[in-house]
């Protein structure tokens, strides 16, 4: 049964992390470094220190090392680090959700055995999606109600004795300059594969996205394969999924849960900022928060909050349940779709009309409130964007199959 009551294992998980945030995160993210928008350097102390949290394998199994972890809880965790910083809770949340699905889902046993134990025990080991190329479709456009077949990867992989040959490039992949392995999509005689590139693998090199010219949260970096060799046994058998459903971008958050409860913490931690101030600054007589519009004002931001943890955790719900739609528990409509569409312009606005709570302050540089309007506007394009979801949604509604 689907219900808004948290285990006792949740909230010890939550209220950890959230008192991690406070004592650690927190006040290094509100340092002027932190704030500025377009080339904030990456904490990459308060990531290990949160991955040795165990935040990194949160999706693992408990057998693996992990937390067994399931979508909801990661929610929990994505809303509470991305509350004191953003990078911090995309790095992790990237690491965390991609490992549940190779250890637990695609890797074979020998896989397992030899890049697990290195996974678990070194706080720095990060995952990378590599799958999204150059030239990638930009969304549903034209497409829209049309058949859309299923893209091949221009990155190719030739076997050649014991090795898989791969030659290709990948743009914009979510935690490429810091991941110690890569999966990297191409095409094959075999048809489409999934290889496991070390970071150190001759042939691959990475070239940070500059942040300037490629808004992002977290690490990102294009790709560059020239004739990298990988033994033949790295090729992802699939397990329990299709490797084609790794081929539709560089991030494997795009359009999940736990992206969007990310893009949650950030407004969050908007209104927490707006909240405060307003009980703190005196005008006419009387803190601000007493006055009917910033009142007014305050009480639509925390609405929004509230519907969007509702559907985020609906569709976190739907993820670990898939059973309930086909017994009629939930609607058979994708609830991520719904919460992906609903987040991205309901917290930007939130977060905005918190920063409106600072009058002028709230756009200067040196205030937190003109990045966490930045940090959310950039959830309204991550993926294929929201005009994208909403587009998807629209096509699930009509009952079309685009393939």
């Amino acid at each position: 049964m689907y219900n808004l009551r948290l285990s006792e294992e949740q909230l010890a998980i939550r209220d950890t992390v959230r008192d991690f945030v406070a004592a650690e995160i927190t006040p290094v993210a509100l340092q002027p470094a932190r704030l500025e928008p377009f080339d904030p350097p990456l904490p990459v102390d308060l990531i290990e220190a949160a991955g040795e949290l165990g935040l990194r394998t949160l999706a693992l199994d408990e057998a693996d090392g992990g937390a067994g972890a399931d979508t909801l809880t990661r929610c929990l965790v994505a809303e509470e680090l991305a509350a004191g910083d953003v990078d911090v809770a995309a790095v992790l949340t990237e690491t965390a959700s991609l490992g549940g699905l190779l250890f637990g889902q695609m890797m074979s046993e020998d896989q397992r055995a030899q890049y697990l134990t290195n996974f678990v025990e070194n706080s720095d080991f990060h995952l990378a999606l590599t799958a999204q190329e150059p030239d990638a479709d930009s969304g549903l456009g034209t497409d829209y109600h049309r058949a859309r077949a299923a893209r091949t990867p221009e990155t190719t992989a030739v076997a050649d004795g014991d090795d898989w040959v791969i030659t290709g490039s990948k743009t914009r992949i979510a935690n490429a300059p810091i991941a110690k392995l890569f999966v990297v999509t191409a095409a094959s005689d075999a048809g489409a594969v999934a290889l496991l590139v070390p970071h150190d693998a001759p042939g691959l090199s990475v070239a940070e996205t500059p942040r300037d010219g490629g808004w992002y949260h977290g690490a990102m970096g294009d790709v560059a394969l020239q004739e990298c060799r990988v033994p033949v046994a790295n090729r992802l058998t699939g397990g329990n999924r299709d490797v084609s459903t790794l081929a539709d971008g560089g991030s494997v958050l795009a359009g999940t849960p736990e992206g969007q409860a990310i893009n949650l913490g950030v407004a969050r931690a908007a209104f927490d900022a707006a909240l405060d101030y307003a009980k703190l600054r005196v005008q006419g007589g009387r803190p601000i928060v007493e006055h009917q519009a910033i009142g007014s004002k305050l009480a639509d931001i925390a609405g929004s909050l509230e519907l969007v943890r509702g559907a985020v955790w609906r569709a976190a719900w739907d993820a670990d349940n898939p059973q309930a739609r086909a017994d009629g528990s939930l609607a058979d409509i994708p609830h991520a779709l719904i919460s992906q569409v609903a987040a991205a312009d309901m917290l930007y606005r939130a977060a905005k009309d918190a920063a409106e709570c600072f009058g002028a302050m709230g756009v200067m540089r040196d205030m937190p409130m003109q990045k966490y309007m930045h940090d959310t506007r950039l959830f309204r394009h991550s993926g294929h964007g929201a005009d994208d979801a909403r587009l998807r949604l629209a096509e699930a509604l009509a009952g079309h199959e685009p393939r």
